[in-house]
């Protein structure tokens, strides 16, 4: 589907349109709880995050390393590289034998829009047991490619699902 024919779900009172999100994307703070559970374990407990909000995908979060349990998290191989944040790093999972290869990623030297995510973690939802945002359960972006978070208030359609990507 081209999309200028993509239908935005009706919003109501507190809720957000993917598609009011900017394109380039923009960076907020977020004043809300995050926490992430992998494997029985606590892997994120953090009272605040930043999270990054562009036209057609939910926000993706970034946690502060002070706020992960870096005991559970290696270096996974592979790079990549956005156009608006720069080079990507991906991290793996891993709580005793089990783990999630390249389950998050990181900006180590992100382009100065934003250099609030230097050195802060995003995890995808799916490859992780729980996620909350202020309480509120997370489910992850369809697709396996992009790391968004969908909360209830949060509405699409959504980028990354089958038939999506040339959107």
């Amino acid at each position: 589907m081209h999309p200028r024919f993509v239908r935005p779900d009706p919003i109501g009172p507190g809720e957000e349109s993917v598609w009011a999100y900017p394109r380039p994307p923009r960076v907020e703070r977020v004043d809300e709880s995050i926490v992430v559970e992998f494997a029985g374990r606590l892997l994120v407990d953090a009272p605040h995050a930043w999270r990054v909000l562009e036209t057609s995908h939910p926000p993706t979060y970034f946690i502060a390393c002070d706020y992960v349990d870096m005991s559970m998290v290696e270096p996974a191989p592979g790079r990549s590289i956005c156009e608006w944040k720069g080079a990507a790093r991906y991290w793996t999972v891993r709580e005793g034998d089990t783990q999630s290869i390249a389950a998050g990623w990181s900006y180590e030297d992100p382009t100065p829009r934003f250099e609030v995510i230097r050195s802060h973690l995003a995890f995808y939802a799916g490859r992780m047991d729980r996620c909350t945002v202020g309480g509120r359960a997370v489910a992850p972006q369809p697709g396996g490619f992009y790391g968004g978070w969908i909360t209830p208030e949060i509405k699409g359609p959504f980028k990354g699902g089958p038939g999506t990507m040339g959107w």
